[in-house]
């Protein structure tokens, strides 16, 4: 039998990242991403469930009961469950940067004790049987590195309250790794980040392999970079060597996981900086084997498939609208991450 352990999940929030009012492209709701992901089939297999944004017009930050019920019963009607949840924590959207003053921090936080209620009735209305809450520092590399020792330890501080929060409703929280957070921007900034709060039963890692890659070539934080400058994409020897480094720096903290593809190069829309440029999984310039890299991921040092992660994620942020309302967009993309779960998951 086939495993069935990770679960495998689409991400919602692609149709409103870097889209919308001064874009290219127009936003897509959460609606037509939900018929998206329930129409994907490979091979008699689909999609288990999807990952929401917290955010309007998706999933409204100050949602009703009334409302967190009909999109409990929508998810029920097209047999997916929730997921992981993205908390709104950046200025914009109501939150405040979580190295700011403190009007910004206790913003953050409200944001997240916010995205922790919706999280935890969600499991109540029996939709959402695993995921977590997703945050970042919601502030630019480029204001953190004015005073990066200070910038971290509020951070660290902001994050730590926000741990608070989340055991009090009986959610964990994953830091995403993207290098456009300040004080995330690297693999080594973000170990201290979640050394500094040391509490990795609440505080996890957020992988997403397309903003993993760019941590090994040191965008944003050159001193950081594992593979040489003049890196040779042919030289395998060399790229695993250095994304195993990778890998086993941050896997231990890893709680939440996005299978992804990229081409090594960075993308800015909107108002989202430049962040990695996610492909589908048969891009010719894709640089991941992605069965793999998620493979590092997945397993421990021994090899043995670690069981942290309940499910897989694919985030497809600033596709083209005609790329992903294409159905077999979504079949190429079910199809990877079917390959991941075989190769590195589980029966239960």
């Amino acid at each position: 039998m086939p495993n069935t352990y990770p679960k495998l999940h689409n991400a919602a929030w692609p149709g409103v990242v870097g889209k919308g009012p001064g874009t290219p492209e127009p936003l897509i709701g959460l609606q037509t991403m939900i018929d998206l992901t329930a129409a994907a089939e490979v091979g008699g297999v689909t999609f288990d469930g999807i990952d929401l944004f917290l955010c309007a017009p998706h999933v409204d930050i100050d949602s009703t009961d009334a409302d967190l019920k009909k999109l409990a019963d929508t998810l029920k009607s097209r047999n997916l469950v929730a997921g992981s949840l993205v908390a709104p924590v950046w200025p914009p959207a109501g939150g405040g940067t979580a190295f700011g003053d403190q009007a910004a921090r206790d913003q953050f936080v409200t944001q997240v004790r916010k995205a922790c209620a919706i999280g935890k009735k969600l499991r109540d209305l029996g939709v959402r049987p695993d995921g977590v809450i997703r945050i970042d520092s919601a502030g630019s590399v480029a204001d953190w590195a004015k005073a990066p020792a200070a910038n971290t330890k509020l951070i660290i501080d902001t994050f730590s309250r926000a741990c608070d929060v989340a055991e009090g409703s009986g959610e964990r929280l994953a830091a995403e790794g993207e290098i456009c957070w300040g004080g995330m921007h690297s693999w080594r900034t973000m170990l201290q980040v979640l050394e500094g709060v040391g509490r990795p039963k609440t505080l996890g890692f957020q992988s997403d392999m397309a903003h993993t890659l760019l941590y090994m070539l040191g965008y944003n934080a050159p001193e950081d970079r594992l593979v040489p400058e003049a890196f040779d994409w042919s030289d395998t020897e060399v790229f695993q060597a250095a994304y195993i480094k990778l890998a086993a720096s941050l896997r231990p903290w890893t709680n939440d996981f996005h299978v992804a593809q990229n081409d090594a190069t960075v993308k800015g829309q909107g108002s989202h900086d430049k962040t990695g440029r996610h492909c589908l999984p048969g891009d010719p310039n894709g640089k991941l084997d992605i069965t793999w890299a998620a493979g590092q991921w997945l397993r421990d040092e021994a090899g043995k498939p670690t069981r942290a992660i309940r499910h897989l994620c694919w985030d497809g942020c600033m596709f083209t609208n005609e790329v992903m309302l294409k159905p077999e967009t979504w079949n190429s993309i079910l199809a990877a991450m079917i390959n991941v779960r075989n190769a590195h998951g589980w029966k239960e």
